[in-house]
């Protein structure tokens, strides 16, 4: 059952209980991310969020971590280009030990110097490591070539020359710009006392001040150009691309839809034409990724560098012939896809935590797994081909390729070069 409610100082608390099971799960969502920041500040959203993890005015790193185990429970924080999470799930009975560790978390970390120095030789490996991955890493180069060099273009894990200046007071002036009130959302699900949650929370996190602080949103252009990066890879990754649709979008299940078709899952067309018929690569699929105000539409693939160019010119035909060709079958299975999946994802504490917080950001409304299910079924055969057309008609592809292979390679039989 879901509820809503607020606390004093209107920081919204979402709730969905479920008292079959014997876990729960707490969130806490700050809507500030790596477009939010300046350049010069590239990577500070992701690197506090290490930083809240070093210790508070009660406890050290060692007792935070030794505190967690001892109930058996995760806890754990993420960054995204448009939200920071910070989030614990633990059994029922320890609710409210885990809320007390999370809230003194957000509350009362100190960031010792030391640390702050220690922790960005952490971050520069964790960036190398993403860096030693070609397959995650040309989509942070696919994102820099479509944003450019500020907001949705910046990464997350943010830059080694940034980073290595940060201080003690930029992290503490992160948290005065954008830890107010008006930017916190939490979100529980599972099995737990929803007054006690409430009074815990009104008793820290209400003790937070609302501000206005302007944000730092970015440029939202999306440029349809080619990218290639040379290096010695074994494979050359591929990033393959359309302007897509923002999160609120009232076509956004025509999209999942659309996008389930051509290349989510193993029944789908790329996945099927390329690797099962022709058996030109081990991995390929498309995604969807909207922000609060545009989207991107895209396709990865690895594979040989000799293909590269059959790979693109294949993956670009398809998205072409979408609006000609999708048929009621196949949007048919697709509904039974994304359906069937929504009701898996949803067993789990964590995604359901995850699910009523985007909902409360992105939409500023709750919506039943039965009301999802009913606005999947509404989608028509014509509007899966109409968003088709839509998104390739004359839109500009945007491609970055990341591999052993040059730009005059692509030349002569690559359908975006010309």
């Amino acid at each position: 059952m879901y509820k809503k409610a607020c606390l004093g100082n209107n920081i919204p608390v979402l709730m969905e209980t479920a008292r079959e099971i014997r876990s729960v799960c707490i969130g806490i969502w700050v809507r500030v991310g790596a477009r939010n920041e300046l350049p010069e500040k590239s990577g500070i959203s992701h690197f506090l969020e290490h930083m809240f993890f070093k210790g508070t005015k009660d406890r050290t790193a060692q007792d935070i971590a030794t505190e967690i185990d001892s109930l058996g429970g995760e806890l754990n924080a993420l960054t995204s280009s448009e939200y920071t999470l910070y989030y614990v799930k633990v059994l029922d009975e320890y609710m409210e030990q885990a809320l007390d560790l999370l809230t003194d978390l957000l509350m009362h970390s100190t960031f010792p110097e030391n640390d702050i120095e220690k922790e960005k030789n952490i971050v520069f490996e964790e960036i190398k490591m993403v860096e030693d991955n070609p397959s995650d890493y040309v989509h942070d180069l696919f994102s820099r070539h479509i944003w450019g060099d500020q907001g949705l273009g910046q990464s997350v894990l943010g830059k080694l020359e940034t980073i290595q200046k940060f201080s003690r007071n930029d992290l503490v002036d992160h948290i005065k710009n954008f830890y107010g009130a008006e930017n916190i959302v939490v979100s529980c699900s599972g099995k737990f006392d929803e007054a006690r949650l409430l009074d815990h929370l009104e008793g820290s996190l209400g003790a937070l001040e609302r501000k206005e602080e302007p944000k730092h949103n970015g440029f939202t252009n999306h440029e349809g150009s080619v990218n290639v990066i040379t290096k010695e890879l074994s494979e050359s990754h591929i990033c393959l691309g359309l302007k897509g649709l923002p999160y609120k979008s009232m076509d956004r299940y025509t999209m999942h839809l659309l996008n389930a078709i051509l290349g989510s899952g193993i029944s789908s067309r790329l996945f099927q034409n390329i690797r099962e018929k022709r058996g030109l690569v081990y991995s390929i699929y498309s995604y969807h990724v909207a922000y609060l105000d545009t989207g991107l539409w895209a396709v990865y693939a690895g594979t040989d560098r000799k293909h590269v160019n059959e790979v693109i010119n294949i993956t670009v035909d398809e998205m072409r012939d979408l609006p000609n060709s999708v048929t009621a079958e196949e949007v048919m299975r697709a509904k039974a896809q994304l359906k069937g999946n929504l009701i898996l994802a949803l067993e789990s504490t964590s995604n359901k935590m995850t699910n009523i917080a985007k909902q409360e950001i992105y939409y500023g409304h709750y919506y039943s797994p039965a009301e999802v299910i009913e606005m999947v079924e509404s989608v028509s055969l014509d509007d899966v081909r109409d968003l088709a057309r839509r998104l390739t008609g004359d839109n500009p592809f945007a491609l970055t390729v990341y591999g052993p292979i040059t730009e005059n390679n692509l030349r002569g039989s690559c359908r975006l070069v010309q």
